[in-house]
């Protein structure tokens, strides 16, 4: 039988968080005192790949407007203030989730690797009870480049490789929402879990495997990836 998976790594944002609304919400207010807008659609467009510096680049860039880095921070901080405020009063986590990481964590160690803040990740676990179903966190704070880049998947894996020494980029199995996250997971040399919450199947063709809910991922399918 196929012995499947020795590691997860998930993205966060689209993936355990249902947070991409709150982000183009915190997004749109931080961008609108600037005289920006934002839509909902080109948000889901182009925006769900990047961390907070790259979309805050984008949207002056698709403005017409310079992006020297002071203003690049002062707009950075100003949505972070304003999600977090949003993730405090609650933030959702999709259904399926829970039963899925925590059937996961009880055999394999777990790690996230997303473009969120570390800060917001760790928050909205510990508001799930999901914290100690994950052996590793790398946050956008820790990587010098975004998705598509593979940087955060292999600092997931070197952490990972506490617990598993010998654990190798083809023994993990990245559960990702988003194309650039597809790409990420191939360039690290990883097999890639899709979940339909951000995009329709037919752009996430790229992965392993498509579902439309985690809850559909049961292990047996994992375990036939490898």
């Amino acid at each position: 039988m196929p012995r499947g998976p020795r590691a997860l790594i998930f993205d966060f944002d689209g993936v355990i968080a249902d947070d991409e609304p709150l982000h183009l919400a915190a997004f749109q207010e931080a961008l609108a005192a600037e005289g920006i807008t934002l839509s909902r659609e080109a948000y889901y467009a182009r925006y769900l790949g990047f961390d907070d510096h790259a979309a805050v680049v984008e949207a002056l860039r698709e403005a017409g407007r310079p992006a020297p880095p002071e203003r690049v921070r002062a707009l950075m901080a100003a949505k972070a203030d304003r999600f977090l405020g949003l993730v405090r009063a609650g933030a959702p986590i999709f259904p399926g989730v829970p039963t899925f990481v925590r059937a996961a964590a009880a055999r394999v160690p777990l790690a996230v690797a997303s473009g969120a803040l570390r800060h917001e990740i760790e928050l909205i676990l510990a508001q799930a009870g999901l914290a100690d179903c994950f052996a590793a966190i790398v946050s956008a704070e820790e990587v010098s480049a975004g998705k598509p880049s593979p940087e955060g998947f292999l600092r997931a894996l070197e952490r990972l490789r506490v617990r598993l020494p010998d654990l190798a980029p083809r023994d993990c199995l990245v559960v990702e929402d988003s194309q650039p996250g597809l790409e990420g997971a191939r360039r690290a040399g990883m097999r890639c879990l899709a979940v339909t919450n951000s995009y329709p199947a037919a752009e996430l063709a790229g992965a392993d495997l498509i579902v439309s809910s985690l809850a559909e991922a049961g292990w047996n399918r994992l375990a036939a990836l490898f």
